[in-house]
């Protein structure tokens, strides 16, 4: 006889569980953020050259995994169990940063570095798959520990809070180490981030062996519901759109700025100022941090207003905003503004543009967007639930599409032109959450 999920409400929270999920999440934004500032060294090897697009090309296979693991990751879930899913997925990323170790130890030449580079791909792409299957597991878990409803997306905002803690730290951290990037920059001066990474992964792995685990319960499990079945709903069918469009967003604003920042011929590099110039890569990582920092401060608030105040409302208010930040600050690259950043020997006042700090600025409002799109997007769906949490893993494919098409815009037409394609995701999302995200009438009835 199974528990039902408000019995099981009644009997208490398993914290045991959900403090497992809180570090779960951590270790997705870790492996997640590594590939934009990876990305910065990468550009300037022998045969790449400086292209943008090929910078975000880790980012981009990152997420391209998701497309191939993202129905797999959810019939893993639902046959093997929650505990069995998210060790997988820590096994597969201990592979996937150990094959990105190793493309700095693959011979290049002085002219080409293409080879290296590919290995370098194919650990990403592994990697993928890792945070994949993590996505899986800590969602719907921590939404159904919450017993769904506003304590649910409560119990996923606090979770996105250690999300954001790594993804702050994690560009910080490879920008500290690399200074400033030139052509002479070499993959294994990010050594040390790859040997945090595995031995994280390592620890993870051990820790979770001996915490046990009890799957929630989700309904009627045993029914099997076709992959496709949820998206005859529409607001399931437009918010698995959204989860596209968001993720996208969510990478392709800091990760653009980092690019633009570091640029040999960006705004710091450019700067005249001594220190700038030398620790250029360690300021775009402080300030590509400070909007996966401000997501950690939106979260932590979320994480209280989240069980008074809609899904619908947050999202309504922050695409909006976000939307003007974007518009603001591509319109004042011409304006100096000072902000606190780590240059390699402590934190100082740093001239940055204005731009900077508005983009940053959107990581207040992107922090809340991935529980309210996913829970706007389940509701009410009952038995196909599960089924719904494949097709969005499949969707975060997004996060490399988007600044993919982002970046190939920055080559050609300039970096401020490209955050077109944010602003464009965004005003998607504005529009999904403010009209077309309620669930039908008669949903109840549809689902049984």
């Amino acid at each position: 006889m199974t528990t039902s999920l408000s019995e099981k409400k009644a009997q208490g929270t398993n914290w045991v569980a959900v403090v497992t999920m809180m570090f779960i999440y951590g270790m997705i934004s870790f492996v997640t953020n590594l590939a934009a500032p990876m990305g910065n060294v990468w550009k300037y090897q022998p045969g790449i050259e400086g292209s943008n697009m090929l910078g975000m090309m880790g980012n981009m296979m990152n997420f391209l995994a998701y497309l191939f693991m993202g129905i797999p990751a959810g019939k893993m879930l639902a046959k093997k169990g929650y505990k069995f899913t998210a060790m997988a997925g820590i096994a597969t990323g201990f592979i996937g940063v150990a094959i990105q170790f190793l493309s700095g130890k693959v011979p290049g030449s002085e002219t080409s570095m293409v080879g290296p580079f590919c290995v370098y791909l194919f650990g990403a792409f592994v990697c993928g798959f890792s945070v994949c299957m993590l996505n899986m597991v800590v969602n719907p878990m921590l939404n159904l520990l919450g017993g769904g409803g506003t304590r649910g997306n409560q119990l996923n905002l606090i979770g996105t809070t250690f999300n954001s803690v790594a993804g702050t730290a994690t560009p910080m951290l490879v920008g500290a180490l690399i200074g400033q990037v030139t052509a002479s920059t070499k993959v294994a001066d990010v050594n040390l981030v790859m040997y945090i990474a595995m031995a994280v992964f390592a620890a993870a792995f051990v820790a979770l062996a001996f915490i046990p685990i009890t799957n929630p319960d989700q309904g009627s499990t045993t029914e099997d519901v076709p992959v496709l079945a949820p998206l005859k709903f529409r607001h399931c069918l437009l918010g698995v759109i959204a989860i596209f469009m968001y993720v996208g967003i969510e990478i392709g604003i800091p990760a653009t700025m980092n690019l633009w920042l570091a640029d040999k011929s960006g705004p710091l590099m450019t700067s005249g100022i001594d220190d700038v110039v030398k620790n250029a890569a360690g300021i775009a990582g402080m300030v590509a941090g400070t909007y996966w920092f401000l997501m950690l401060i939106g979260r932590t608030v979320g994480a209280f207003i989240g069980g008074k105040i809609s899904s619908r409302i947050l999202m309504t208010f922050t695409t909006a905003t976000a939307i003007l930040l974007i518009l603001v600050g591509t319109q004042t690259t011409g304006v100096a503004a000072k902000m606190p950043v780590f240059t390699g020997s402590g934190f100082q006042m740093v001239q940055v543009p204005l731009t900077a700090l508005l983009f940053a600025l959107c990581g207040l409002m992107t922090s809340i967007m991935w529980p309210s799109t996913f829970n706007l997007a389940t509701e009410k769906l009952g038995k196909y639930t599960a089924a719904a949490s494949g097709l969005f893993m499949v969707m975060v494919v997004g996060g490399g599409v988007l600044p993919l098409v982002q970046n190939f815009i920055a080559d050609k037409a300039g970096y401020m032109v490209s955050y077109a394609v944010p602003v464009l995701a965004l005003a998607y999302m504005f529009v999904y959450s403010a009209f077309l995200s309620k669930p039908p009438k008669n949903i109840d009835e549809l689902v049984k």
